[in-house]
Formats: C-alpha cells, sequence, structure tokens
C-alpha cells in the first residue's frame, strides 16, 4: 500500500518539474511531452501496393491546411499549446465573442478547433500549418474520430455476446437474449455497468499506431495505414 509519505513525495517531485505536470483544474497527471498533430477530414479508404507488392488498406485523410487561432505559454496561461482551427464556418452562424477571436488571429470563422499541447513548431498567431511540416512518410501516429452510430442494439452486437448458438434442445427464440442481468431477493437491484442492449456508436475513438504511407503536400493528402473511425467527411484528429 502506498502511504501518505510517498503520496506527499510524490506530490513534490511533480511541482518541481514546474506547472506544465499540473492540468488548469489543479488534477495531478504527468509531465506531458512534445504533440506534434493536425486536424483533418476522412476523405474515404482506398488501397496501395509497397515495395514488396502487398496490397495494404489506407485510410485518405484530408489533413489540414491549419491556421493558428491561438498560442498559448508557459508564463501567462501556464503552459505552452497551439490552438488550430481547420474547415470553414458561416459567420451568422459564429458567436460574437468567437468572432473575435477569429479576428484576432485576422482569419475567417473556422468549423473545428483543437489545442495541440508542447507542438515543437514555432509558429505566430495566424500561421499556417500544413501536413507535411507536422509528419514524415514512415512516421507512426494515432487516429482519433467518432465512430460511425449504430442506433439502438442488442448485446450480441454491442457486446459481443455469443448467445445460445444452437437452436434445438428447447432453445425457442433465445439466440440473441441477454440472460439473466441480476439475482433473487440479494442484491435486489441491478449493478451499474451491467452490459445491457442500448444505443451503441457515435463515442469518440482513438486508434493507435498507425504509419503514414504517403504524403501528397500539393493536395494536403495523408494516407494511413489502416482504419481511422467515422464516416466519410468526418473530423479526424492525427497527432504524432
Amino acid at each position: 500500500m502506498v502511504c501518505d509519505r510517498d503520496r506527499v513525495a510524490a506530490v513534490a517531485n511533480a511541482l518541481s518539474h514546474g506547472p506544465s505536470c499540473f492540468t488548469p483544474s489543479g488534477n495531478r497527471h504527468l509531465k506531458l511531452e512534445e504533440m506534434n498533430g493536425i486536424i483533418g477530414k476522412k476523405v474515404g479508404m482506398t488501397s496501395i501496393f509497397d515495395e514488396s507488392g502487398r496490397n495494404i488498406a489506407c485510410t485518405v485523410v484530408e489533413a489540414g491546411p491549419c491556421v493558428v487561432t491561438q498560442v498559448k505559454t508557459d508564463e501567462t496561461d501556464g503552459y505552452s499549446s497551439l490552438q488550430l482551427g481547420f474547415g470553414e464556418a458561416k459567420a451568422k452562424n459564429t458567436t460574437q465573442p468567437m468572432q473575435g477571436h477569429y479576428d484576432k488571429a485576422k482569419t475567417t470563422p473556422k468549423h473545428k478547433l483543437v489545442e495541440f499541447r508542447n507542438m515543437d513548431l514555432d509558429k505566430n498567431l495566424g500561421d499556417t500549418i500544413t501536413v507535411d511540416e507536422v509528419f514524415e512518410e514512415g512516421d507512426v501516429c494515432n487516429g482519433i474520430g467518432t465512430s460511425k452510430g449504430k442506433g439502438f442494439q442488442g448485446v450480441v452486437k454491442r457486446h459481443g455476446f455469443a448467445g445460445v448458438n444452437d437452436a434445438t434442445h428447447g432453445q425457442h427464440n433465445r439466440q440473441r437474449a441477454p440472460g439473466s442481468i441480476g439475482a433473487a431477493s440479494y442484491p435486489a437491484k441491478v449493478f451499474k455497468g451491467m452490459r445491457m442492449a442500448g444505443r451503441d456508436g457515435g463515442r469518440r475513438v482513438k486508434v493507435k499506431n498507425l504509419r503514414v504511407v504517403k504524403i501528397f503536400a500539393e493536395k494536403n493528402l495523408v494516407l494511413v495505414k489502416g482504419a481511422i473511425p467515422g464516416h466519410k467527411g468526418s473530423i479526424v484528429i492525427l497527432e504524432k
């Protein structure tokens, strides 16, 4: 067991590394390393052949160009980061405070804003970041997107239940049924977190360790090996 003395020593050690060891809300976390990234739009999927002739399934992402809409520093905000904006949004659908936010960067309203902490790119407010400034072919990245919504689904599709798997021996219509969800008079309730039918999909999902196969800098396109969650045209985030 960890005693209070060890906890105090851990906090003191974190404080000695500076304010970047803490979130703005004061919660402890590990000191963040440099994390480069870019915002993009999922175009679709394709496949290419590598040098050995193998067919590789790839996700095509229109990554950037992104505009730096805010620059945070250790002196003013307690940590350093770059806020990037991607895609165009209508001015009539943008609130006045956000319009002023974009006016400071001398850019138009953006569809998506994402903050990347401790980026090693030296950029100023209003600068543009392209995909070839962040990634190179062969880099490993993480893909973040919102998975496709599946609607209300049963336990077999939602949680991978096997079902009865046998239509004989008196199993009339129980092949895809969830089965028992609780006991008798004790505990006389259904425990929280019980895997049951319900709404599935439509969640933020991160897929790690995807390899950048090809970059078309002139078209702002990047080919990533594997699948990134989301439908065609959805916003995705690539972080290095």
